[in-house]
C-alpha cells in the first residue's frame, strides 16, 4: 500500500483538538510537553481549552496545528497502526507543508516548532501592519478567477479543489471584487473572516524575514516524498525546500495539484492527520474514488 499523510493548514483548528491524544497516548503527551518547553507557552492548554479567540490567532494556531498533526503520527506509531515502510508520501496545506517535512525528517520536532512559531509570528505581524482580506469562490474555473484577480488587482491564494478557489488581497479590492462578481458571471463568492491577506504580496515582509530565518536552519533531505504547495510537485533538495517554504508565504497554494500529483505518483490511500476533516472533504470534491481516512482524536486511531 502506498500511503500518504495529509496535514492540516490554518483554519482547521478547533478548541479541544488533541485532548484525547494527550490523555491516552504517552508518545503524543511527550510532544505536547516538549512543545510547551520550546515555545514557552502552554500549547496544550490553549488547544484543549481555548478560548477560541486565542486559538484562532495566527501565531497560536499554526504551532498548535503542527503539534496536533505530529501527535497523531506519534500515537499511530505507538499503537503499531502504521504498515511497515509507510508512509511513502506526505502533503500539507500551507502551514501543513512544514508539518509534512518534519514528519519526513527534514528537521526535528523542536526545530520544526521554532520554524512554525517564527512563520506564525511574522505572518501575524504582516496582518497587523496591513488591511487584507480573502474570499472564497465556488463553482468556477481557474481562468475566470484569474480574470477577476487581474481586473481588481487581487491574487489567487488557494486552489483547494475543482470549483473551490480562494482569492486574497487588500480589503477594499477584495470587497470590490465580491461586489462585482455577479456581474462577471461568478455566482458564488463569499468573504472570509480572516485576519489578513494570506498568500498575497501583502505578506512580502513576512516572506523576506522568514527566508532569512530559514537560512540559519539545517535541513536534511526528506525520508519520503513531500509535495510542494508552490508547484504541486515533489521537492527533495534541502535548499530548494527552504526556498519553496519562504516563497509559499506569498504564493498561491496549489493543493489540488499536490493531491493529483500524489495520486499520479501511485498513492493508494490518503490519511488525513488533523482536525475537522477539511482535507478529506477537499479530496472527495476532487476525486470521489480516492481512498481516504481521517484521524484526529484517540478514538479514530482505534477504529
Amino acid at each position: 500500500m502506498a500511503l500518504a499523510f495529509l496535514f492540516s493548514g490554518q483554519g482547521a483548528q478547533k478548541v479541544g483538538m488533541g485532548k484525547s491524544l494527550h490523555e491516552h497516548s504517552a508518545a503524543a503527551r511527550a510532544l505536547y510537553d516538549e512543545a510547551n518547553r520550546v515555545l514557552k507557552w502552554d500549547v496544550a492548554k490553549v488547544s484543549f481549552d481555548g478560548p477560541e479567540a486565542d486559538l484562532t490567532q495566527t501565531k497560536v494556531c499554526q504551532p498548535a496545528l503542527f503539534v496536533h498533526g505530529l501527535a497523531v503520527v506519534a500515537a499511530l506509531r505507538e499503537l503499531g497502526r502504521l504498515p511497515a515502510g509507510e508512509p511513502g508520501f506526505a502533503l500539507g496545506l500551507s502551514l501543513g507543508e512544514i508539518t509534512a517535512y518534519c514528519a519526513a525528517g527534514v528537521f526535528d520536532f523542536a526545530t520544526g516548532l521554532r520554524v512554525v512559531a517564527e512563520r506564525g509570528r511574522l505572518m501575524q505581524q504582516a496582518c497587523d501592519q496591513t488591511t487584507g482580506s480573502m474570499a472564497a469562490i465556488v463553482g468556477e474555473e481557474r481562468t475566470k478567477v484569474y480574470d477577476l484577480c487581474r481586473e481588481f488587482d487581487i491574487e489567487p491564494a488557494n486552489f483547494n479543489a475543482p470549483g473551490q478557489i480562494i482569492v486574497t488581497g487588500e480589503k477594499s479590492k477584495v470587497g470590490a471584487a465580491v461586489a462585482a462578481a455577479k456581474d462577471r458571471g461568478i455566482k458564488t463568492i463569499m468573504p472570509l473572516n480572516v485576519a489578513g491577506a494570506y498568500h498575497s504580496r501583502l505578506m512580502e515582509p513576512a516572506r523576506a524575514a522568514f527566508a532569512a530565518f530559514l537560512d540559519g536552519i539545517r535541513f536534511a533531505a526528506p525520508a519520503f516524498i513531500v509535495f510542494s504547495n508552490t508547484t504541486g510537485q515533489a521537492i527533495g533538495d534541502p535548499a530548494a525546500i527552504k526556498a519553496a517554504l519562504a516563497r509559499q508565504v506569498v504564493s498561491p497554494v496549489l493543493w489540488e495539484d499536490c493531491m493529483r500529483s500524489a495520486a499520479k505518483a501511485g498513492v493508494a490511500e490518503f490519511w488525513e492527520l488533523g482536525p475537522a476533516g477539511v482535507l478529506s472533504g477537499l479530496a472527495r470534491r476532487t476525486e470521489k474514488t480516492w481512498n481516504l481516512r481521517s484521524f484526529s482524536e484517540f478514538a479514530d486511531l482505534a477504529a
